[in-house]
């Protein structure tokens, strides 16, 4: 089986590459950022949001693996912006990272999906969230969610499924935010455990296995989106055990 990892430098991307290599797959991964990459897999230097670089893709994934199976497209960038200091630059970077960018790959690489193969796309609990500081970002993700809907459709008759992942706190190195200072990041870490029922965060490997099962075993399943986030995305609330 051969696969494509759209941001899988590190992180959930990285897990997915892993889980897919440890299965036998072969793997093309792409990131901006490639140098201190050390897998098996194809490593391939490129930038969604170029447009020439996504079409050069299309022809290294053509070159090295030909047809695929399966595509985890988990391109995003969040910053931390109040809705009322967003500025035109930083809402056209967000979108096109995490909205035009996995939607031309996509399109790039339909093509070579054999059918009856499959694509998942990494979105976000925040992808029907409402916090000031996550405006666009959320509107980003939400449009991703959209649109994998209509993906799905438009590939029904070749069989290939289209889903979504939506992570909650997964333990990344960035936590999912740029610029992310230390202590901010383990302010955000702290957080995260207190908000999720769980109270603890998802890891890189627990996204990978949700990953790997809408790629591969469910079977009967498309349009459709995952949580992986310890329930807070789900309106539970823990039970106080004090009285027992």
């Amino acid at each position: 089986m051969k696969a494509v990892v759209i941001g899988g430098t590190h992180g959930m991307g990285y897990a997915v590459v892993e889980a897919l290599l440890k299965r036998g797959v072969e793997v093309v991964l792409t990131g901006r950022n490639v140098d201190a990459v050390r897998t098996s897999a194809h490593v391939v230097r490129s930038d969604v949001t170029s447009m020439e670089d996504i079409e050069a893709l299309g022809r290294i994934v053509e070159e090295k693996l030909g047809r695929i199976d399966f595509l985890f497209v988990n391109t995003g960038i969040a910053r931390l912006e109040p809705f009322m200091q967003v500025t035109e630059a930083s809402y056209d970077e967000n979108f096109a990272v995490n909205t035009k960018g996995p939607f031309f790959v996509t399109q790039r690489l339909a093509p070579l999906i054999r059918d009856g193969g499959s694509i998942v796309f990494t979105t976000s609990v925040a992808d029907e969230g409402g916090t000031d500081e996550m405006t666009v970002y959320s509107g980003a993700k939400g449009a991703i969610r959209a649109m994998a809907k209509g993906i799905a459709g438009a590939l029904l008759p070749r069989g290939i499924r289209v889903n979504v992942i939506s992570p909650g706190f997964i333990d990344t190195p960035t936590m999912g935010i740029t610029d992310l200072s230390e202590k901010d990041r383990k302010d955000l870490m702290a957080l995260g455990d207190e908000v999720t029922p769980m109270k603890r965060h998802g890891t890189v490997e627990e996204v990978a296995a949700a990953v790997l099962f809408l790629a591969f075993d469910a079977t009967f399943t498309t349009g459709a989106r995952l949580t992986i986030d310890g329930g807070i995305g789900q309106g539970i609330t823990r039970a106080d055990t004090s009285q027992e």
